[in-house]
């Protein structure tokens, strides 16, 4: 990844903290500070009182950018008030990672005049104008505005408005009501096709299939011999009682 045409462009490091710092007081603890330098811009922390070996500074340097210098220098001292400060170590920190990604948070060595490990520096170095790549996103995330397929069906439309139906007044005066048997409730429901469980003792039940009765035998009704047929419209005189019967009034 190219990191050219930098020279211009504004580079963030911020000095967070120090770790395992060599010593350099033999009674007290010492004040630790920071020297930050890139070409000839210097920078520097403010002192950590009693900071000793782990020292905390969380301040933010801002530097212009040159093209073919990608590296800072870092030193760090002891503040001294009678004499003059003690130097701990120092440690140069490559800006390519920086450069090439935006972002860059590590811990860099540091060493001593005599080339001993003197401890470790923590900076935080951030880069607006990294060239990223275009497809570093996730490969899965929809791009922005594009419509995404539902996962469910959409819901059914809902039904026509119907009008409601009017029932003419009850013969009593009462509030309409539906016939008996329609939806709403207000007529009594079907009979059940199906017989009530357990049977009532008092009827039993009935054989099926259902026996076809026999069909009525019209029996001829014997006339009256005493009176023969009379045409329509002629009157009959009573006929003889039946016994044990009054004779009606003629």
């Amino acid at each position: 990844m190219t990191t050219h045409g930098i020279h211009g462009n504004l580079l963030e490091v911020t000095v967070v903290s120090c770790n395992k710092l060599k010593d350099t007081e033999w009674i007290s603890r010492q004040d630790p500070y920071v020297c930050v330098e890139y070409g000839s811009n210097r920078s520097r922390t403010r002192t950590c009182t009693d900071g000793g070996k782990n020292p905390t500074f969380q301040e933010k340097f801002v530097y212009t950018l040159i093209e073919g210098l990608r590296e800072l220098n870092v030193n760090v001292w002891n503040s001294n008030t009678v004499k003059h400060d003690d130097f701990i170590g120092s440690g140069k920190v490559q800006l390519a990672k920086a450069l090439s990604q935006g972002f860059d948070d590590s811990t860099w060595p540091l060493q001593s005049k005599t080339g001993r490990h003197a401890g470790e520096v923590r900076l935080i170095i951030h880069y607006t104008n990294a060239n990223k790549p275009a497809n570093s996103h996730a490969s899965g995330a929809p791009q922005y505005g594009q419509p995404q397929p539902s996962l469910y069906s959409a819901p059914p439309p809902p039904p026509p408005h119907q009008p409601s139906v009017s029932y003419p007044p009850h013969a009593s005066g009462g509030y309409p009501y539906p016939p008996a048997g329609g939806g709403g409730g207000g007529g009594y429901p079907a009979p059940s096709p199906y017989p009530s469980y357990p049977p009532n003792a008092a009827y039993p039940p009935s054989p099926y299939p259902p026996q076809a009765a026999a069909p009525y035998a019209a029996q001829p009704y014997p006339p009256n011999s005493a009176y023969p047929p009379q045409p329509y419209g002629s009157f009959y005189p009573p006929g003889p009682p039946y016994p044990g019967q009054r004779p009606p009034p003629y």
